[in-house]
């Protein structure tokens, strides 16, 4: 099980903290700090490069600390909260990836909140540390914070799209 949990951690952490470098870097495919803002431009965030410095560090952050299996409720409830979002700008498009729907950053969600509740496995950094077994309430608060702050996120930084518009580019320029 140790193993498993160990392979899960790292390609989901990995995959979560270069889904960040790409918002800020032009690494990994990113378009640099720049694209990173102007995805966020697109999609109808406010916030400008403020808003991409945000949602990359707090991709690369936890998706880091997921890998390690560091401060693991923590680091879920960071990953999922971010991907929650993920999934909010996707989910008009419906389910599936080929439309560029919400599938991915579903399971960009589900799978931190899992971890969240099955902890971290023997092989991490939190059981090294001496940090396990987390508080009883505190993987089902990280399984529900994630996905609330997510929402909470998106309900203050996005704007309500124009009528017969959307939300382009002279809108976005906050």
């Amino acid at each position: 099980m140790d193993a498993g949990l160990l392979i899960l951690r790292l390609v989901v952490g990995l995959l979560i903290a270069g889904h960040g470098v790409q918002k800020v870097s032009f690494h990994l495919g990113g378009g640099g700090l720049a694209g990173g803002t102007e995805e966020f431009r697109r999609d109808g965030f406010r916030g400008g490069r403020l808003t991409a410095l945000a949602a990359g560090a707090g991709q690369i952050g936890s998706g880091l600390f997921l890998a390690a299996g560091l401060l693991t409720p923590l680091a879920a409830t960071a990953a999922a909260g971010v991907m929650t979002v993920a999934v909010t700008v996707k989910r008009p498009k419906g389910l599936w990836v080929q439309n560029d729907g919400y599938e991915y950053p579903l399971v960009l969600v589900a799978v931190p909140a899992a971890l969240a509740l099955t902890g971290p496995g023997r092989w991490s950094a939190d059981q090294l540390l001496g940090l396990t077994p987390w508080p009883l309430w505190m993987s089902p608060a990280a399984v529900l914070a994630g996905p609330g702050i997510g929402l909470l996120t998106r309900l203050v930084l996005h704007r309500p799209a124009k009528a017969g518009g959307g939300a382009g580019r002279a809108q976005a320029a906050g």
